[in-house]
């Protein structure tokens, strides 16, 4: 299993070495690129890796990394909370990103 350090560490590793260079923002049914003005369903992008992040003395610092790539080949990353700190999204999206599917977690 690779180490990807930090968050931020992560995020520039995913970047520079494996070419995640999107970032996407996450909406109730669907992931955006707003640098481009796309948006993705469901059905659109594939999770290739999920990182966890825990905070050291505040739970609140708790973040999932998910490394995605759309049918349409454009790689980026999306970062969002988990537990209490987790977004809002569709049931159809929570079980997309759900880490207990068949995917690799590093």
């Amino acid at each position: 299993m690779k180490d990807y350090g930090t968050l931020s560490q992560a995020i520039n590793k995913l970047k520079l070495e494996e070419g995640y260079e999107y970032d996407f923002n996450l909406l109730d049914e669907h992931l955006e690129i707003k640098s481009e003005n796309e948006k993705f369903s469901v059905h659109e992008f594939d999770v290739d890796k999920v990182l966890r992040f825990e905070g050291m003395s505040n739970p609140d610092d708790n973040a999932i990394l998910y490394a995605i790539t759309t049918e349409n080949g454009k790689k980026g990353t999306l970062v969002d909370g988990y537990g209490v700190s987790s977004g809002q999204v569709s049931d159809e999206m929570n079980k997309k990103l759900d880490m207990k599917q068949n995917r690799p977690i590093e």
